[in-house]
């Protein structure tokens, strides 16, 4: 892997947040919330020369210069599956009703000796059904291919596996999908942090400025 000493001011793949709320300087969202696990909350060890937010708290920065009123509901818990978020945050979201929302990609579905991949789909357009109930725009993102758990031989199977569904369930619930699979960052050796499963904060915010860049997309600022 290839070494980096960037800082956010230089990193190729990080927006400045005044650009990347430039980019997004028509979006009508004004209730943004998130749910999820850790990686929906933009857990990580800190990266010297980058903020210690998370990306999800970085969005809604975001956010908020181009919204100053908007309203952010995050109940990301970490260790959360798919199905404790049906569980535990999915209700709260009628009454905060968002017209963003962040939907987890069921990571920690799959740590598990033998994860069955039929029942997880099951499990997770169910979270698609509720969350595309609120009215929201819905927006995700896939795992990269640097996240590891070695315990797991076939651990890079199951990332590709939950990622095509993933896949499929955003095209078919029309979310904005952030593709982390094959992003170049994977290849930083500092991109994640001690424990090999979570983004460093150097990674989250790039997760950020790729997030805005997916919207403004969606928005039709497709040259930006």
């Amino acid at each position: 892997m290839e070494s980096t000493q960037l800082t956010e001011e230089t990193d190729p793949f990080c927006l400045p947040a005044v650009v990347a709320a430039a980019m997004l300087f028509d979006a009508p969202w004004r209730r943004f919330a998130v749910i999820g696990d850790s990686l929906s909350a933009g857990t990580g060890d800190p990266s010297p020369g980058y903020g210690k937010e998370g990306w999800s708290d970085r969005f809604a920065g975001i956010l908020r210069q181009v919204r100053p009123d908007l309203a952010y509901l995050n109940t990301a818990k970490v260790g959360a599956t798919t199905a404790d978020t049906l569980t535990h945050q999915i209700g709260r979201l009628a009454e905060f009703g968002p017209d963003l929302l962040f939907v987890p990609c069921g990571a920690n579905d799959i740590v598990r000796r033998s994860p069955d991949f039929t029942e997880i789909q099951q499990t997770m357009r169910k979270m698609y059904d509720l969350s595309s109930a609120t009215g929201a725009q819905l927006t995700t993102f896939t795992l990269g291919r640097a996240w590891e758990m070695p315990v797991f031989p076939d651990w890079s199977e199951r990332v590709r596996a939950l990622n095509e569904i993933t896949r499929t369930l955003a095209k078919e619930y029309d979310a904005v999908v952030v593709d982390m699979w094959d992003h170049p960052i994977n290849d930083r050796e500092d991109l994640v942090s001690a424990d090999r499963i979570h983004f460093s904060t150097s990674g989250q915010a790039v997760m950020a400025s790729e997030m805005a860049k997916a919207l403004a997309g969606r928005l039709g600022h497709r040259d930006l």
